[in-house]
């Protein structure tokens, strides 16, 4: 007799992964989420806005997840998925509610996939989102046994008057960098092509663990600014880095002015710029170690400094913005 087992596809392990993940998901609920995991759809409850406007956002984790196969390690690569989608749709000023995941594999591993969704929900935890729903699917033939996608949707709302979109921005405005926890999600392929070798020690860690550095999420401290200071222009650094990345919020006109010396580049960029990247392609691919951007007026510099370091966040000055027609001077 021909099963759906038989042909690859195991419903068993599919139940016993929703049973390993119902009590983490329910970790990111609020009272805004109306109905169960399970559901054909998930409700949400918006509250009390005046005129909302809904921001959306979806993206991967990209070849990292080559990492995390290799190393067996998947508990850190969900908080990258989360981080990917809710630090873009944070551009514009708004604050997260929900998320959805999907998780494609070739043979269903429930305990790999509970792995994979502790750190989904680790990240909705860091970012005020609820888990309200996802997909597993489970395809062999399509992807090798052992290997898995995934890719995340959020959704963030925002008062349309507080949207923000960098169209505010003008000459004489700071650029404020805030610090990356690493490579982020952005660059691996080449990454990848350089470092082979995941256990070599690096620093106090292994190699491996250094590039598994989950995304930083920065919903909570920029959400914290945004009550007390007007934020002209915000921009997550990820592919493209600075140079392409900053440039989107800038109004034409105008240039991003910085020096790359300014540019606080962590450890694993002078290493992989010392295993043969010529600089400004580094600049033109990795985060460098400035992971979102915000642009504020001259007069707040120092109390958007003061408020995003009793957030923890050790945010200082990378540039000015200037009349010109590149918008982005990187020199």
């Amino acid at each position: 007799m021909i099963t759906y087992k038989s042909a690859g596809v195991d419903k068993e392990e599919g139940y016993k992964s929703v049973g390993l993940i119902k009590d983490m998901v329910k970790r990111t609920y609020s009272k805004n989420v109306l109905t169960e995991l399970g559901s054909f759809g998930a409700l949400y409850e918006l509250g009390k806005y005046n005129n909302p406007v809904l921001v959306s956002g979806t993206d991967g984790v990209g070849t990292k997840l080559k990492i995390a196969f290799e190393l067996n390690k998947y508990d850190t690569i969900g908080i990258d998925c989360v981080a990917m989608c809710v630090n873009d749709i944070l551009c514009h000023g708004a604050k997260p509610i929900f998320f959805l995941d999907y998780l494609a594999c070739g043979k269903l591993d429930a305990e790999v996939a509970a792995q994979i969704v502790s750190g989904i929900t680790e990240g909705c935890m860091q970012s005020y989102a609820a888990l309200v729903g996802g997909e597993t699917a489970e395809m062999p033939g399509f992807y090798q046994e052992g290997e898995y996608d995934i890719a995340g949707f959020a959704v963030g709302v925002v008062e349309k008057e507080n949207i923000i979109t960098g169209d505010k921005i003008t000459a004489g405005d700071v650029v404020i960098a805030l610090p990356s926890s690493g490579v982020h999600s952005n660059g691996f392929s080449l990454v990848r092509k350089l470092i082979t070798d995941f256990n070599t020690p690096f620093a106090t860690i292994t190699m491996g663990q250094q590039l598994l550095t989950p995304t930083k999420i920065y919903v909570k401290p920029v959400l914290k600014l945004l009550e007390q200071i007007t934020v002209k222009g915000m921009a997550h650094i990820t592919g493209g880095g600075l140079i392409e990345n900053l440039p989107r919020i800038i109004p034409d006109g105008l240039c991003a002015d910085i020096d790359t010396a300014d540019v606080q580049v962590l450890p694993i960029f002078e290493h992989i710029n010392a295993l043969g990247v010529d600089r400004m392609e580094m600049f033109g691919t990795f985060n460098m170690g400035v992971g979102f951007c915000i642009v504020v007026d001259s007069a707040d510099v120092q109390q958007t400094l003061d408020i995003l370091k009793a957030e923890g966040e050790a945010a200082y000055v990378l540039g000015n913005i200037v009349n010109g027609t590149e918008k982005i001077c990187l020199k």
